[in-house]
């Protein structure tokens, strides 16, 4: 593995590619402090043309810090919905509250660690876009450029270790005069060009430098990934005249915590019948894939009282669109509604 020439010349070219086709995203176009600390909290784990509708959204109804500062938990979560990883939304939500209350305005990467929910990446990218600090932004984008660049064949036991051996190469190809455009280029540049699969090589304003090319760069980097996890969640479907049967995940709960969503099988006593099987799911959350099975059963199993415990409630078909579900439940009941609406 040689090191990179000519890192200036690199510099330019990228720069000039990302002035030339970079997509014209809305955090772009109107770069503002708040616009673009909500783009990077939403762009955490989800991909952009998921995340593009609830920006909008989002910006329409909390514009600023003070607005989302004033919000009620519920209604911040709310407009979340369906985006996933909650976590992400409570956080902005305290950032928001701790932010306005600051006398001192974080202005470099040290200091927005400190608020909730931004990690080193995070940070890098809110202080190079705005502060114009000169810090590097390293994510599996910037990973897999920078590996293939240098033709890495490394073996990395997880993603953690490749972003940490990135580090000073990310830093020293880093362009000082301009890092927020360099950083949001390279991350431009592994998401539409430096692909993971079937990168478009020909097309790389960077393939001068790249010493992959003719390679296989779809096998760089080279990350032990986690062993595949198959579970399997019965649900129970029950309704009681204009109402459905929901459980409400505990406040106290690591993820999803105050959502609702149609109760495990497990919620229940072994007494509650469970008629027949109405619809079937699979779904990926990282290395977990997950079979969850919904079963129809009755209310009248449960002696039309569902307060087995606190967390378990009627909610009635006018108010579901009030109460907060993950995307995958929300998806299910609208399409379970249209099925069981003709069943006896």
């Amino acid at each position: 593995m040689s090191k990179i020439q000519n890192i200036p010349s690199l510099r330019s070219q990228l720069i000039n590619w990302y002035q030339r086709e970079q997509r014209p995203l809305p955090w772009r176009l109107q770069v503002t402090l708040y616009r673009t600390v909500v783009s990077e909290f939403m762009l955490q784990q989800t991909q952009i043309k998921t995340m593009l509708p609830y920006y909008e959204r989002w910006l329409t109804s909390f514009p600023n810090f003070e607005a989302l500062a004033q919000a009620t938990s519920e209604a911040v979560l709310k407009h979340w919905e369906g985006l996933g990883y909650y976590s992400r939304a409570r956080n902005l939500h305290r950032l928001a509250q701790i932010y306005t209350q600051l006398p001192v305005k974080p202005n470099n990467a040290a200091s927005w660690q400190q608020l909730p929910g931004i990690g080193p990446y995070t940070a890098a990218a809110i202080s190079s876009i705005i502060h114009n600090q000169a810090i590097a932004v390293i994510d599996g984008n910037v990973v897999r450029i920078l590996t293939r660049l240098m033709h890495d064949q490394s073996h990395y036991q997880n993603s953690s270790a490749a972003v940490k051996a990135c580090a000073d190469w990310a830093q020293n190809l880093l362009d000082p005069e301009n890092p927020g455009d360099h950083n949001q280029a390279m991350m431009e540049l592994g998401a539409t060009i430096c692909t993971k699969h079937n990168p478009q090589c020909s097309k790389c304003p960077l393939a001068s430098h790249c010493q992959a090319k003719d390679q296989t760069p779809e096998n760089i980097p080279k990350i032990v990934r986690k062993k595949t996890i198959k579970e399997c969640i019965d649900r129970l479907w029950i309704q009681k005249n204009d109402a459905l049967a929901l459980y409400r995940i505990p406040q106290d709960a690591h993820q999803l915590a105050g959502q609702f969503e149609l109760p495990a099988a497990e919620h229940f006593p072994q007494s509650t019948k469970a008629d027949k099987l109405i619809a079937s799911y699979k779904r990926s959350i990282t290395h977990r894939r997950i079979t969850e099975n919904i079963y129809l059963a009755k209310a009248d199993s449960l002696k039309n009282n569902i307060k087995i415990n606190d967390n378990l409630h009627w909610v009635s078909w006018k108010k579901l669109h009030t109460v907060t579900l993950s995307g995958p439940h929300r998806r299910w009941i609208n399409e379970l509604l249209k099925l069981t609406t003709n069943e006896p």
